[in-house]
């Protein structure tokens, strides 16, 4: 038994020890330190913030310059537009006088083709009275005709 608790010794004092000395000892840190590390990182997130509020600022400038150029580009678009709008309303009116003159000489043509139409049938119906009345007396001619004819030359 003595031979297990030499062992045991001889087990503790070599080979614990090696597992302690593996954690390494932290130094102490004064006040002092800590106080300056903090100075330090309120420096540095000042610098930080100095360099986000100067990059925003330039982002600020870049979208006010870019919006004014937007700005001046829609102006240049509308006023385009309306140019194109000037146009198209003297183009339609110059179209509309277009098509009220032509729209006026047709109804002129149409009118002299109507007039002559009307003229040329009361003409119709004129000869086609004057053709019934000769008809009519061709027809009374042609009976006297006959009845004169056979009575001479019954008496032939």
């Amino acid at each position: 038994m003595k031979n297990i608790i030499n062992i045991l010794i001889f087990f503790c004092l070599f080979f614990l020890p090696g597992y302690t000395g593996a954690v390494e000892k932290a130094e102490r840190i004064t006040d002092r330190e800590i106080i300056e590390s903090l100075i330090s990182l309120k420096e540095g997130q000042a610098a930080l913030n100095k360099r986000l509020d100067d990059g925003q600022a330039a982002m600020n400038k870049r979208l006010e310059e870019g919006m004014a150029n937007l700005n001046k580009r829609i102006d240049d678009t509308n006023r385009r537009i309306d140019d194109l709008r000037l146009e198209m309303i003297s183009r339609f009116s110059v179209m509309q006088w277009m098509l009220g003159i032509f729209i006026t000489l047709a109804l002129v043509i149409l009118g002299f083709v109507l007039r002559l139409q009307w003229k040329m049938q009361s003409k119709q119906v004129e000869i086609e009275s004057s053709l019934a009345t000769q008809k009519e007396d061709i027809a009374f001619l042609k009976t006297l005709i006959e009845k004169l004819i056979p009575q001479q030359q019954t008496a032939s």
